[in-house]
């Protein structure tokens, strides 16, 4: 993490903040405020003490994962004024992107409250941030699906074919003994018959309708976990999680989130 950031500021500063350093003089001081714009779930301020290094002073108003709405002041940060100024942009890209995602991720677990679902994230992340982005889908309440490729065996549709099978990608996926959670993608009836006779315990249904995914799921009979994934919206979020299933997973948490509105303000003292 302290290295995304160390790139952040160095790709931003470069050889030095030159309009701040021809306009303020070094010696002045000064408090900058960090201003909610629009209603939000906040993240990304545990970041502010790694940014803003070194800094005199950080007050922190709200804490991540709390809404904050439009005026409210998330965050305040005192010291050298060319300081707070070099370093405004960078804190506010990473606070509105988390934020962002934070936000989007709440909203799709509000979607399925009175459910026993749970809404999963994805690998469709920002290449370089998916430690940050993930950690954001969980401020939001979004559970954290596997970090990437080396933390869980998910079988999809190009493993089975490259296997010859079903059957196959599950019984050399067993026969490895990795000792991780081994997930399969079924797309057919007869996909699905295969991973069951097999004795797959989790399986993922991509790209069902809900009536499909409901059918298949009472097919399924508690026999293995289900995951519900394939462009699954806001506007579906609902109708997926009363299939049924388990989990929903949901890439637009993190392809789609959009930055949120947020405002940095600076004060001389």
């Amino acid at each position: 993490m302290l290295d995304i950031i160390r790139r952040a500021l160095d790709e931003d500063i470069g050889s030095g903040d030159i309009t701040s350093r021809v306009c303020v003089p070094e010696h002045r001081r000064a408090t900058g405020r960090f201003l909610a714009r629009e209603e939000l779930v906040i993240c990304g301020l545990h970041l502010l003490p790694q940014i803003y290094d070194p800094v005199e002073d950080l007050q922190f108003p709200k804490k991540d994962g709390d809404v904050a709405v439009a005026g409210e002041v998330i965050a305040t940060v005192t010291g050298q004024a060319r300081l707070l100024l070099e370093r405004e942009r960078v804190a506010l890209n990473f606070l509105q992107r988390l934020s962002g995602i934070a936000t989007k991720a709440r909203a799709f677990v509000n979607e399925v409250k009175g459910t026993n679902c749970k809404v999963l994230d994805t690998r469709k992340t920002t290449p370089g941030l998916r430690v940050l982005e993930k950690m954001a889908a969980a401020t939001g309440g979004a559970t954290n699906h596997r970090m990437g490729l080396f933390d869980a065996i998910l079988i999809k549709n190009n493993h089975i074919a490259a296997a010859g099978g079903v059957s196959q990608a599950l019984e050399s996926a067993k026969q490895a003994n990795t000792g991780l959670p081994i997930e399969i993608e079924v797309r057919t009836r007869a996909e699905l018959t295969a991973a069951l006779d097999q004795g797959a315990t989790h399986l993922l249904l991509d790209n069902l309708s809900p009536a499909e995914a409901t059918e298949w799921i009472q097919v399924i009979n508690g026999r293995a976990t289900v995951e519900i994934s394939g462009g699954i919206t806001l506007e579906t979020a609902a109708p997926y999680a009363r299939t049924g299933a388990d989990y929903i997973s949901a890439g637009a948490i993190t392809h789609s989130a959009r930055a949120m509105d947020l405002s940095f303000r600076l004060e001389l003292l």
